[in-house]
């Protein structure tokens, strides 16, 4: 079937991208899909809690991490020091002599199809409506292709019954 065929090539590259974002958003549980996290402890000097930072001993610590500047600096506590950075955070802890510098970043082309799959770019509902509907039309007509003992008066409603029954076991021990 020419209607079929037609469905499928243009659904294609969507539905790609959809079934890599959906193998990266079940496993959520066992990583962050959407962003890389670097975390590393840094050595600090210890230093009298009770003076202020001054901005050189500011600086030094955007140097210690490899930043060329800071946006905010806040002190949780007395001994702690937070340093704000673009996509990047340093907390310091002067008693102890040592920082935690934790970089975010968007997890390449995950990140992207993850937001289209989300539906968090609430534009894209409508795209994902259609792509929901074409793939329907591309089930129903598929069941149709082929005829005789190959389609779905021969093997193809087993095949059909096998396709189904995943999903409702899943339903009956789900209760």
């Amino acid at each position: 079937m020419v209607l079929h065929r037609d469905i499928g090539y243009l659904v294609t590259s969507l539905l790609l991208a959809y079934c890599v974002s959906g193998l990266a958003l079940n496993h959520a549980d066992l990583w962050n899909p959407d962003f890389v996290i670097q975390k590393r402890e840094v050595a600090v000097p210890r230093r009298d809690s009770s003076a202020d930072l001054s901005k050189e001993e500011v600086a030094a610590l955007d140097r210690l991490v490899g930043e060329a500047e800071h946006r905010v600096v806040d002190r949780p506590t007395a001994d702690q020091v937070k340093v704000y950075y673009e996509g990047a955070t340093l907390h310091v802890d002067y008693s102890a002599g040592k920082g935690l510098y934790e970089r975010v970043s968007r997890r390449p082309i995950i990140y992207q199809v993850d937001v289209l799959h989300k539906n968090s770019f609430k534009p894209w509902r409508w795209v994902s409506d259609v792509l929901a509907l074409a793939l329907i039309a591309l089930s129903l007509t598929g069941l149709f292709v082929l005829r005789g003992p190959k389609g779905l008066g021969g093997r193809g409603w087993r095949l059909v019954a096998l396709g189904t029954a995943p999903g409702v076991i899943a339903l009956a021990l789900h209760g």
